[in-house]
């Protein structure tokens, strides 16, 4: 509803991380509008007022202006961080922090969402993650892979459930098989019990 389709080479891009999904869309914001204002009250232009007519009409649009005011509601009622809002290069880019611990609070999500470059953020918040998977379920190595969003199993996924099965924290339905494809993981009394004090903390 809001790209600039004026130039050819303009896109829509939506990139999922281990800690924050980016929506990314080619064009500026009205002039006028800052992206400070973004998560305010401000006034609203149509960028293209026959698609933005549709979405008012099918009741995906309320009331101009309010778009990203809703967003960043439901947000909080949910108790995820509220989304950021940057202009980079052409783009409007709208960044949303993912929650890395299982019914963790919103702030654990702010302080964890570290970008990709950092050091050790990824693998760290990715072995949290899988942890939480296997939470009261066995699951395969593609399944964790899926549920993570990605499109296929990552290296960087199988190293950390290598890290985690030394660790004593998971364990394989298939210990003399470890390379079945039937193979799959759940948490051992010590993961769980990680697990557990892991959710004890984030309620104190």
């Amino acid at each position: 509803m809001h790209r600039d389709y004026s130039h050819y080479s303009g896109y829509v891009a939506i990139a999922v991380f281990d800690d924050r999904i980016e929506f990314a869309s080619y064009g500026r914001l009205p002039t006028g509008i800052t992206v400070k204002q973004l998560s305010g009250k401000h006034r609203s232009k149509a960028v293209n007022p026959l698609i933005a007519g549709a979405f008012h009409r099918i009741g995906a649009v309320e009331v101009w202006g309010r778009g990203t005011n809703r967003v960043i509601e439901m947000c909080r009622k949910h108790g995820a961080a509220p989304p950021t809002f940057e202009e980079h290069q052409g783009f409007l880019v709208v960044t949303f922090g993912a929650q890395l611990v299982a019914g963790g609070p919103a702030a654990t999500a702010r302080a964890q969402s570290q970008p990709e470059s950092q050091p050790g953020s990824q693998p760290e918040s990715l072995r949290r993650r899988v942890l939480a998977l296997l939470q009261g379920q066995t699951l395969g190595k593609a399944e964790i892979s899926a549920r993570l969003g990605q499109r296929s199993v990552s290296g960087q996924l199988t190293r950390v459930i290598r890290a985690l099965i030394d660790q004593g924290l998971i364990e394989c339905t298939l210990p003399d098989k470890p390379n079945s494809r039937l193979q799959k993981y759940r948490l051992t009394p010590a993961g769980e019990k990680a697990m557990k004090e892991r959710s004890g903390e984030g309620g104190k």
